[in-house]
This record gives structure tokens, C-alpha cells and sequence, in this order.
């Protein structure tokens, strides 16, 4: 396997599992409703649908920079507003934070050891070191999405009962 392999294999792992780390992205989505994702349990932290939508800007980031497009965030990327909380639009952020990383580690598994090698764009580290990012930046949100789902959901089920 080439280090491009696997650190595609790498971030697939951080999204759909198996991870070692614990859960995977998509492990911790599964069951989270809009109206979950949009709750803010903590009122100075981020809540889930912002947390994902971060998440699918810093993988579409790290895409473009190795495919030779915009290498910083465009105004408002890093953190996006999540907007009218609906079903639907759950749905799409969770679906576009997929495609996203489906969209990266395709590219990524392609990479020669030598280009996993080279300086990332505007950047002292490498390209390794940047893709061995995302999935770091994946577990560390995820970890986020975790506590954040458990308050979440305690709160749901002792409103409901």
C-alpha cells in the first residue's frame, strides 16, 4: 500500500468506522435528529450541525488545496451557519460532510509516496501531515459530537418522559 492509501484509509475509518479512536463520525450521526443537532446544550460550545458543517469545510479545504483550488477557508468556511434547522437540511449537511471525505480520500489513495511527501500548499508541513489532519481533526470533533450527543439526548428522553 502506498502512504496515499493509507491515510485514505485513515480518514474513511475517522468518518464510517472501523476506528479505533472509538466511533466513527457516522457511528455518532446515526441516530441524532435535527432537532438534536441544533440543540446547544453548552451555551458557549459549538452544537452538532455546526461541528459537521465545520468538519465538511476543513475536508473540502484540504481537497482543493492538494487538487490546486483555493487553499484558505472562503468568508464564513471555517465555521458555517447551520441556518433554518429542518429535517431535510439535516439530512444534506450529513450527506455533505460524506461526500466530501468520499471526494478526498478518492483523491487521496491516488497520491505517490513523493507528493505525500512534497509541502502542502502556503504550508511548512506535508501533505501526509495535513491529511494525517483531517482525520485528527475527525476524531477530536467527534469526541465533541459524542459528549454533546449524550447531553443531548439525556435531556430528550426526561422531557419525554
Amino acid at each position: 500500500m502506498t502512504h496515499g492509501e493509507l491515510v485514505a484509509d485513515e480518514i474513511r475509518r475517522a468518518l464510517r468506522g472501523p476506528a479505533w479512536h472509538g466511533s466513527s463520525l457516522m457511528e455518532l450521526l446515526a441516530a441524532v435528529s435535527a432537532d438534536e443537532a441544533i440543540q446547544r446544550p453548552i451555551p458557549t460550545a459549538h452544537n452538532i450541525w455546526e461541528l459537521v458543517l465545520h468538519i465538511t469545510s476543513w475536508s473540502n479545504i484540504a481537497y482543493r488545496r492538494i487538487t490546486g483550488g483555493q487553499t484558505q477557508p472562503f468568508d464564513g468556511e471555517d465555521w458555517p451557519l447551520a441556518g433554518e434547522p429542518t429535517v431535510n437540511r439535516w439530512a444534506a449537511a450529513c450527506e455533505a460532510m460524506v461526500e466530501s471525505h468520499e471526494r478526498l480520500t478518492e483523491v487521496v489513495s491516488g497520491l505517490s509516496d513523493d507528493q505525500m511527501l512534497a509541502n502542502a500548499p502556503e504550508s511548512a508541513n506535508s501533505v501526509a501531515v495535513m491529511l494525517h489532519g483531517v482525520a485528527q481533526h475527525d476524531a477530536y470533533h467527534g469526541g465533541q459530537i459524542a459528549l454533546l450527543r449524550k447531553v443531548v439526548t439525556t435531556r430528550h428522553r426526561r422531557a419525554a418522559t
